[in-house]
């Protein structure tokens, strides 16, 4: 045998993974391979791999006779839609993916390099957890890989793919990086399984029911996106991508539109209810707002009272925060905040610029609120947009009041634009409540009090609830016509397009966590 075909013979070894029944038995839980999922990720013809013939030293418990096929993880980088893109994929058919010392030194070269030329890194997981087999070498290699996520951490956009289990010390990767996908029914992550819960703690619970998808989507906020199954979940990365910058010191790429950048929207001249008290549906504006109607939507079934997405708007990539009317009237809470708060700080770790559309009548009330945090918790969305340099352009749509409205990006919090629409209502809080302190005994006092105190929720109103007295002292630029605000929005972000601002010289700053 040549030296060409012996090593052709141990690659085509290394490309069959764990074998033919093991990737069988993949494709029967309705799951792709790593090398399936990787060709899909990449343009075709791209993927470059990296590592092929690592193996494993471990002598422990007969790993002397086990073979594993790449080490259990394929790794290597290639082109998505032609930007550079580096990735990994554990192969679950060899040793159930699990991750050894020399498994994890695959991994983490390819962050290495990833950091080094300042592209992407796209991990796809699918593992069995740490190799009991190589025992504290297996933690030492999670180590080396959480200290590099957290290290690339705003310097190169990090995604994160669930594909099957992922337990232990193996979800603390993904939940460092950026963004978390998971796919539904497939893929799972929890600390400690069923079983262990069960065996301390005598509760009963599935694996989808503790860490599947749904859950981490909607109840943990652990998971950003959630997938119907692997190409889909492939699919909605690839998209993601598409929003983001290579690294820390570009912008994200501008893409072409036919979207006109002047077209007004008639329809949002009357789309705010005349009761202030009637919900809508802020995605209905932000739709029209963005190039095409297309949006690709963060956290969608978590917190689904504040709306974090991002769009195009001339083709350029926007970060949108905003409060939805119909949920929980826009308040903002714990969950909410935390979500604003870190999407805020993705977009600014990538120079993205922020768009706030503002309808928010304050925080949520109640014990629970308070007894979890609310105070630090909102401290955070504070804290995120002081810190944020890159353009601020705030939209205030209907209620902006109280506390809430500085949450939500005011001209003190670094807001460069604030535009409102004639249907903004800003002030401290609402004209009841302001009504029973301001004129508490002008209404005592009244021969008709119901009468006078809605003569001074009226008073209230013509002065407060309407966007002219901020407009006056300058904390809102301009009151526009709703169907125009398309074209300023573009006007706004071109504008601010060169906008430079530092911060203080430090280590980094303490943010409330």
């Amino acid at each position: 045998m040549s030296k060409i075909e012996e090593l052709r013979r141990r690659k085509e070894k290394i490309l069959k993974g764990g074998g033919a029944k093991r990737i069988e038995a993949q494709h029967e839980k309705g799951k792709l391979t790593a090398r399936e999922r990787l060709n899909l990720l990449f343009d075709a013809g791209t993927f470059v791999e990296l590592d092929a013939f690592v193996i494993h030293r471990s002598t422990n418990f007969n790993m002397a006779e086990t073979e594993a096929p790449g080490e259990g993880v394929v790794t290597g980088y290639g082109m998505v839609d032609d930007r550079l893109v580096y990735a990994f994929a554990q192969d679950f058919t060899v040793l159930g993916g699990s991750l050894g010392e020399y498994h994890a030194e695959k991994i983490v070269k390819v962050q290495d390099n990833a950091l080094k030329v300042g592209a992407p890194v796209v991990g796809l997981n699918d593992s069995g957890g740490a190799r009991i087999q190589e025992g504290v070498n297996a933690l030492s290699g999670f180590g080396k890989i959480f200290y590099r996520n957290t290290i690339s951490s705003g310097v190169i956009p990090q995604i994160s793919a669930i594909m099957g289990p992922c337990a232990g010390g193996a979800v603390y990767s993904p939940a460092i990086t950026d963004f978390v996908f998971m796919v539904d029914k497939t893929s799972q992550m929890f600390i400690t399984g069923p079983q262990v819960i069960k065996t301390v703690t005598g509760e009963d619970v599935s694996a989808e029911q503790l860490g599947g998808a749904m859950t981490h989507n909607s109840i943990s906020g652990v998971a950003h996106f959630m997938a119907s199954d692997d190409e889909d979940c492939i699919a909605q990365i690839r998209n993601l991508l598409s929003y983001l910058p290579s690294n820390n010191m570009e912008i994200p790429p501008a893409y072409g539109t036919d979207d006109d950048l002047n077209r007004l929207i008639p329809e949002l001249d009357t789309f705010i209810p005349d009761n202030p008290n009637k919900p809508y549906d802020v995605y209905d504006v932000i739709h029209k707002l963005a190039d095409n109607n297309e949006l690709c939507d963060v956290q969608p079934h978590y917190a689904k009272n504040m709306v974090t997405c991002f769009i195009r708007l001339n083709g350029q990539t926007v970060g949108v925060i905003a409060n939805q009317p119909k949920v929980l009237a826009g308040c903002l809470d714990i969950d909410a905040s935390d979500k604003a708060a870190r999407f805020i700080r993705r977009c600014d770790a990538f120079n993205i610029p922020i768009l706030n559309i503002v309808d928010v009548p304050g925080f949520l009330p109640g014990t629970g609120q308070e007894y979890g945090g609310i105070i630090r918790h909102g401290a955070k969305m504070l804290y995120a947009y002081s810190e944020a340099t890159v353009p601020k352009v705030t939209l205030i749509t209907r209620k902006a009041y109280g506390g809430a409205y500085i949450g939500m990006c005011n001209k003190e919090l670094g807001a460069d634009m604030v535009f409102a629409w004639p249907t903004a209502e800003i002030a401290v809080m609402g004209p009841e409540g302001a009504a029973n302190i301001v004129f508490k005994n002008d209404i005592k006092n009244a021969d008709d009090p119901v009468a006078k105190r809605q003569e001074k929720i009226e008073d209230y109103k013509n002065r407060f609830a309407n966007p002219y007295k901020a407009a006056e002292m300058g904390y809102v630029d301009d009151v526009v016509e709703p169907s125009t605000t398309r074209p300023r929005l573009v006007s706004a972000f071109d504008m601010l397009a060169s906008k430079r601002q530092s911060l203080p010289a430090k280590k980094h700053g303490n943010i409330p966590l």
